[in-house]
């Protein structure tokens, strides 16, 4: 099976760790924290995805804090709105070919609407050793 037929839920993280939009930023940053994950998608309360905060975004919170003085305020302010995501059904080689034509390092992937995990470059990483693998 090649790269351009593999389907990505294989690599995917199926665990996601998500945010809601109402949620406190600064609980969401501790929640990057603690996982030690770059960005999480934002679910509303049925689940679906309406954006995503990444470390980039949660860097706002702090110069927000330099002009209004306390940091805060709710993770709608400052996620990324309308994220791009990809289909559980997508192949591994599509999806490394968008993340090299972008600057995304995650996706949210979907199945029928529904989050059903997150591919990382990473997780695309961890194919290319696992072929390596293959040879040896």
């Amino acid at each position: 099976m090649t790269a351009r037929s593999l389907p990505i839920g294989r690599y995917m993280t199926a665990d996601v760790v998500t945010l809601r939009p109402e949620m406190d930023v600064l609980e969401a940053i501790a929640a990057l924290v603690e996982h030690r994950i770059s960005g999480a998608p934002v679910v509303d309360a049925l689940g679906t995805v309406v954006g995503v905060l990444t470390e980039r975004d949660c860097i706002e919170v702090l110069l927000q804090a330099g002009y209004h003085g306390d940091p805060g305020g709710r993770v709608e302010e400052y996620m990324t709105r309308e994220p791009q995501t990809v289909d559980v059904s997508a192949s591994l080689f599509d999806v490394a070919r968008r993340f090299a034509a972008t600057p995304f390092r995650r996706f949210p992937v979907l199945e029928n609407g529904r989050l059903v995990g997150m591919i990382s470059r990473r997780d695309v990483l961890r194919h290319v050793l696992d072929l390596a693998g293959s040879r040896g």
